[in-house]
């Protein structure tokens, strides 16, 4: 038997767009005519599509799309493609997770998701779970298990031969464990397995393809490119290799492409064309430019200094030869005199108090606003610059360098972006060797550094690692060796600032716990640990 893997980058909400997409894959994998061609979950209105589904204006016109998209493709093989199908049985939530089969110019059959998952966010808001009889598709004299997303995982009886249509996002070094799981299965049911996994990036998630297949005994016989379309074309009949892309599993390469991946893509689909980002001189802003010009090309990235009277002559340098190995345009706006106005305008209220952070914060919201001011002159998104660590305890200005469209490195702690800068390095030295080995400092006052603030970064990553990623409690942070001040003190500035991220620019999801779609933390709170 064969069948064809459509590896897709659909966008959320573009039902024509996607029909054409998919229509336009099933043309090509037609050649290699296969009994079977699968798209992935969720394909036809892209995903994850959120309140859309709430819409029925949208999920009726998607109806439609699919059935026009049946018709165009009457004289292709069974396809086999994700789409939301209304629940019209009156009771549950008005939505199943499906699939539909389209043969001979029409919907066929359709199948529909048992299991929800936690890899599309907020799914069970939308849809009912299915707990009606085995689904099974018949091609030929071949029965066909048909599961989508996690339900590939659930273990239990399954026939010879199981497609599962899956919109799993990246996670970085999920890949391995997944390639692991899957044979696992295969060998331990003696099932074949072909998977199709959507590809692309939809607001702050990225999904990395990968799509694959498995025969009875557990080998992998096809992968289809990490991070890129792909089709993918396999004789299930064949326990040997066929089509296996080759991959980089090493976590500074796969997140540096789901990192550029999921900036062009959200870019593009928001609607734009260029970027612009604050230059600093530092290591965040230099790793976001690295990642809009891999995305974007050079000639689609401005780079921005604002000086202040704090900028050390160091940095400016830095900044300038970074833009310079990187290819694009730079402008400077001192900020030195708009200071001067804010200080004077402020002076009667402030008159006899000190300066403290209140000073710093206007340096950072005058930097913001200047960016804000030519994204709305030019057209051009800006990118934040902030990291993960920096948003987990709040050191950043609310208004000043939150301020953008896109938050690149917003789910990469501060020890991981000087890991990524150093493995580009390795292989194009563009970022500044000064960049890799200054302490990393706001520049907001004479002398500053982060470590007046904030704990040694990689301590402050572990501890934050363990709180975030793992959920551990306090108690349990410090039994592992972590001194008690420091864990309550790291603890006490991640949930103080909880209303600066509930209003921070998204951040690309590569981390198993993201600020964005894992993260659900009221803002009004009592510390409980208290």
């Amino acid at each position: 038997m064969k069948i064809s893997l459509l590896q897709v980058n659909t966008v959320v909400g573009d039902l024509t767009g996607n029909a054409d997409r998919i229509a336009a894959g099933v043309r090509e994998a037609s050649r290699y005519r296969p009994d079977l061609i699968v798209a992935p979950e969720l394909s036809l209105i892209g995903c994850p599509p959120h309140d859309l589904l709430l819409q029925t204006g949208f999920v009726k016109k998607s109806l439609a799309v699919l059935e026009d998209l049946a018709a165009d493709l009457s004289g292709a093989p069974p396809v086999l493609l994700g789409f939301a199908e209304p629940n019209l049985s009156g009771t549950g939530r008005p939505l199943f997770n499906a699939a539909a089969l389209l043969r001979d110019g029409e919907v066929r059959e359709t199948f529909r998701k048992t299991r929800l998952s936690r890899n599309i966010p907020d799914e069970e808001r939308y849809f009912e779970p299915w707990t009606g009889t085995p689904q099974v598709l018949r091609i030929g004299r071949r029965a066909i298990g048909v599961s989508i997303g996690d339900e590939i995982w659930r273990g239990g009886p399954m026939p010879e031969v199981i497609v599962n249509l899956s919109a799993s996002p990246f996670v970085a070094g999920a890949q391995s464990l997944r390639e692991e799981s899957l044979s696992r299965i295969a060998k331990s049911h003696r099932v074949v397995i072909a998977r199709v996994n959507l590809v692309g990036g939809n607001d702050d998630l990225v999904f990395d393809g990968r799509s694959s297949a498995f025969s009875a005994d557990g080998t992998m016989v096809a992968r289809g490119a990490a991070f890129a379309e792909d089709l993918v074309n396999v004789d299930l009949a064949l326990p040997s290799l066929q089509a296996v892309a080759p991959d980089d599993v090493e976590p500074e390469s796969e997140i540096w492409r789901a990192l550029v991946l999921g900036t062009r893509d959200y870019v593009h689909k928001c609607g734009f064309t260029s970027v612009h980002l604050g230059l600093s001189g530092g290591i965040d802003s230099s790793l976001v430019a690295a990642i809009a010009v891999e995305a974007l090309g050079p000639e689609n990235v401005l780079g921005v200094l604002l000086p202040s009277p704090y900028t050390s002559a160091e940095s400016i340098e830095d900044a300038r030869e970074l833009a310079e190995n990187l290819g694009i345009r730079v402008e400077c706006v001192p900020i030195s005199q708009i200071m001067k106005a804010f200080d004077g305008a402020l002076s009667d209220l402030f008159a006899g108090m000190r300066r403290d952070a209140t000073e710093e914060n206007l340096q950072a919201r005058i930097r913001g606003t200047v960016l804000m001011a030519l994204s709305n002159k030019f057209g051009s998104m800006l990118l934040s610059t902030g990291n993960k660590s920096e948003a987990a305890v709040g050191y950043c200005t609310l208004y000043g360098d939150t301020a953008g469209g896109l938050s690149v490195i917003g789910d990469l702690p501060k020890c991981m972006v000087y890991r990524i800068c150093r493995w580009l390095n390795r292989k194009h030295p563009v970022i500044p060797e000064r960049v890799l080995e200054k302490p990393p400092s706001a520049e907001l006052r004479p002398g500053q550094t982060d470590l007046e603030t904030l704990p040694p970064y990689d301590l402050l990553d572990a501890i934050l690692y363990r709180y975030v990623d793992c959920s551990e409690s306090p108690e349990e942070i410090i039994a592992a060796g972590y001194p008690a001040e420091n864990v309550y003190r790291v603890i006490q500035m991640v949930h103080s600032a909880e209303f600066k991220r509930r209003q921070a620019a998204p951040g690309l999801k590569v981390s198993g716990r993201s600020f964005g779609v894992d993260w659900h933390m009221p803002i009004a709170a009592k510390p409980w640990w208290r």
